[in-house]
């Protein structure tokens, strides 16, 4: 799991499966693993990292002892997956406080405006590999 950095989300958000269906789409190379928050692991990890997940409040991505949080989460999976994704990378002119604020808006409202799901969503089973 070292070599690969892992994507922690919550799987009764829409935006956030919807996200995390994104990425294994366009991750042709599998470099990342998605953990949500609601199984074993994923929990596991968010209680390492200081979050709870039971109210979660951000994104992670975890690679070896690097922790990415809000707005650098979201940018770092889209450098992670390539061309043309990368260029989202241009994002990163914009400090962080401001791109954080706007993160945690949305974040904050997340079932409110894009629904949340009454069971956890499940990978197409050709990406279950990659699911941990």
């Amino acid at each position: 799991m070292q070599d690969h950095p892992i994507i922690l989300f919550d799987a009764e958000c829409v935006l956030c499966s919807a996200n995390a269906q994104f990425v294994l789409d366009r991750d042709r190379n599998g470099y990342f693993r998605l953990a949500s928050m609601q199984g074993k692991i994923g929990a596991g990890l968010f209680r390492k990292h200081g979050l709870d997940p039971e109210d979660p409040v951000s994104i992670l991505l975890v690679h070896g002892d690097t922790v990415k949080q809000d707005s650098d989460a979201v940018l770092g999976i889209y450098e992670g997956l390539g061309w043309p994704w990368r260029l989202a990378s241009v994002l990163r002119i914009v400090p962080a406080f401001l791109r954080d604020a706007v993160y945690r808006f949305i974040a904050r409202n997340r079932y409110r405006i894009f629904g949340k799901r009454e069971i956890c969503w499940i990978a197409p089973p050709e990406y279950r590999d990659r699911i941990l």
